[in-house]
């Protein structure tokens, strides 16, 4: 349903506005939603609150009977949902039916890692004292999720608050709500009590302040760029709102001389250009040994020129729009500010002659390092690269950014695998492979990508408080 949720009640904002969401395939509009502001969020917290005492007093065996049963949901029906994701996102099916399905692992994990939470007891150095730690609930728990993994971002951060025994007030993304909207469908329909999730659509500014201000929300999960990020922790500093931020990153890829680079060059192709390159942990950077460079590059160009753009709901995509025309203008200028200090357009960087926010897959050579198409977060279907001499040399320049979240190393030696990992200033390094994340691992980044923590364990203990019970007098 098409509506926000708020205290179990499906509901229209609560001054009326609207919002349409656009199809970024054909700028058409393909459904019209509630658009609010504080009052809703306002109003969503309280509920969640209202609901937070019975819902944490329930075992985590009781949660997870409801989390368990939506997953199951949400992967049998992930052809149906994923078309609903194509048509707010753009990206092609195949990517949106296995978001959906990886959404339904994501419930089933914490339902099963809820029940792992324990305390344990400290062995006291006095002999009539006992020390007990217990681990408890942090509260109500904000979500505010960005647009380019409309089911994925969303699922990581609810089903670790519902599992870890929280309530949740989720704002998605206002060009994608649609996803979130099916999600709390979901829930709604296994039977999750009354207030323990909500969902809030309208005016990120008014929201996010109305979470930060609420003394009730204790708690406040965001995925989404680095100015709004600091913005969130410049308003939590005034309230003690716990903060988990996803900030985004600009991922380097070290490729090493030892490796196959037809091979590496291929798999890069389909690495850079998932989701048309919105995605946070996508390879950016190619750092190429100097004398493999040519080679590398012919072979991308080639790659990247064999790859359809169209449409998500046709099974031969493999390259969709852009979520909006201010997006693909961006990435544009990204691209012809980069001619003009020098770089090749190699294949690419034009718009297709159909309605959409299409842009060709783009790569560029003779790139450097300071142009901004290389160094800021592109965000888009742009395959970027330059060379190196030394190991050493390329780690630096891969550390040389305020951004920390993931990054790549192509290598058959180890001793300068284990060197790079090592060395390199990111939360998640990927040796030989481009998915150095799953459902059951920590998803975290380093500097300006962000704090704390997503999926894995630390991505429910994030949503707990750590208490001591000290206990005098024991006799």
């Amino acid at each position: 349903m098409n509506k926000q949720f708020i205290d179990g009640s499906w509901c229209d904002a609560e001054g009326g506005g609207r919002w349409d969401v656009i199809d970024p395939a054909t700028e058409e509009v393909i459904a019209n939603v509630p658009y609010g502001g504080a009052a809703d969020a306002n109003r969503a917290i309280d509920a969640a609150h209202r609901a937070f005492g019975a819902w944490r007093a329930l075992t985590a065996y009781e949660r997870a009977a409801f989390l368990v049963r939506a997953g199951e949901l949400m992967r049998a029906r992930a052809d149906q949902l994923g078309e609903l994701t194509v048509r707010e996102s753009g990206k092609p099916k195949a990517e949106a039916v296995r978001e959906w399905q990886i959404a339904g692992d994501l419930f089933e994990f914490f339902a099963e890692e809820g029940k792992r939470v324990a305390g344990y007891t400290i062995p006291s150095r006095v002999a009539t004292k006992r020390m007990l730690v217990l681990k408890e609930p942090i509260g109500v728990v904000g979500v505010i999720t960005a647009w380019n993994f409309p089911a994925y971002n969303p699922a990581r951060a609810i089903a670790a608050a519902l599992g870890a025994g929280c309530t949740v007030v989720v704002r998605p993304a206002e060009l994608t709500p649609l996803s979130a909207m099916a999600m709390v469908a979901i829930l709604d329909e296994v039977g999750l009590p009354r207030g323990v999730i909500a969902l809030v659509n309208g005016e990120p500014g008014p929201m996010g302040q109305a979470m930060l201000d609420h003394a009730e929300l204790r708690k406040l999960s965001f995925t989404g760029s680095v100015a709004v990020g600091k913005l969130l922790m410049d308003g939590a500093s005034r309230t003690m709102t716990r903060l988990s931020l996803e900030l985004g990153g600009n991922a380097p890829v070290l490729v090493l001389p030892d490796v196959d680079v037809e091979a590496v060059a291929k798999s890069a192709v389909a690495a850079r250009f998932r989701n048309a390159g919105q995605v946070c942990v996508s390879p950016q950077r190619f750092f190429v040994p100097k004398q493999q460079l040519k080679a590398f590059e012919e072979v991308v160009v080639e790659e990247t020129r064999k790859l359809p753009v169209g449409s998500g709901l046709d099974p031969t995509t493999r390259i969709g729009p852009l979520i909006s025309a201010r997006h693909r203008d961006r990435v544009e200028s990204l691209i012809s500010s980069a001619a003009a200090s020098g770089a090749k357009l190699r294949t690419g960087g034009k718009r297709p002659q159909r309605a959409g926010f299409f842009l060709e897959p783009t790569v560029l050579g003779d790139v450097t390092p300071t142009t901004p198409a290389f160094a800021d977060e592109v965000f888009g279907p742009l395959f970027a690269m330059t060379s190196f001499d030394q190991l050493d040399d390329a780690i630096a320049a891969a550390n040389g950014t305020r951004y920390g979240l993931a990054a790549y190393v192509f290598t058959n030696d180890l001793a300068a695998a284990m060197r790079a990992y090592e060395r390199l200033e990111f939360g998640m390094i990927g040796v030989n492979e481009w998915a150095p994340h799953a459902t059951e691992a920590p998803f975290s980044g380093r500097k300006d990508s962000g704090i704390g923590h997503e999926c894995g364990r630390e991505g429910l203990y994030d949503n707990l408080e750590t208490k001591l019970v000290s206990f005098g007098n024991v006799k």
